[in-house]
């Protein structure tokens, strides 16, 4: 993987993952993207925006996919912003230009920050939930969105999150006590609902 993208990864878990995981007295649960719809549903009247190409790399016009990690916390509303996985249609994993994946990454968080949600009907006491939203940047060259998407789909969020965090760990760009306070809640999280830690991915 590039070393640039590692870092931004690193750098996305440690400010969006670990800020969740430390909410104290509050369970987090993680689900694959897609799987949040047994708890929550759009607030009414709210859409999901999508991002618009960062006007700084629009000349380049590579074809782009981002995998956001956010919370959707209690009150229905999303923060903890974090690049999961990144691809473009000119050099893959790596960045192709400076500030590149931040762009990117900043046009996806400022899309997801206006995402809005209410708990479904039947849930009384919501849940801070983590989960992860693929985006995609249409450049310059016609292509399959299905098959750009496909580039930074995640199939098990929960997974690559414990090997991003443990790398990151490995390499020093994040504190141990991080580390630990997310594998704490993960802990509480399983052992307040074991339900949710068996339940299958996506649903």
């Amino acid at each position: 993987m590039d070393r640039r993208l590692e870092a931004k990864l690193a750098l996305g878990l440690s400010m969006g993952l670990v800020a969740t995981a430390g909410i104290s007295a509050e369970r987090v649960r993680m689900v694959n993207e897609g799987g949040i719809r047994d708890q929550w549903m759009l607030a009414d009247g709210a859409k999901l925006a999508a991002p618009g190409y960062p006007a700084a790399f629009a000349d380049r016009g590579d074809n782009v996919c981002i995998a956001m990690g956010y919370a959707i916390k209690p009150d229905g509303s999303t923060s903890d912003f974090g690049l999961l996985k990144a691809w473009n249609s000119s050099t893959g994993e790596k960045e192709p230009a400076d500030g590149f994946w931040e762009a990117f990454s900043q046009t996806s968080a400022a899309a997801l920050s206006q995402w809005k949600f209410k708990p479904r009907p039947e849930i009384t006491t919501p849940q801070t939930t983590y989960t992860v939203a693929t985006l995609h940047f249409m450049g310059k060259e016609a292509t399959d969105v299905a098959g750009l998407r496909s580039h930074c789909s995640i199939s098990d969020l929960a997974s690559l999150v414990q090997k991003q965090k443990a790398r990151a760990f490995q390499t020093g760009t994040m504190e141990k006590q991080a580390l630990e306070a997310f594998q704490r809640s993960q802990t509480r999280a399983m052992t307040a609902n074991p339900a949710v830690s068996r339940r299958p991915a996506g649903r």
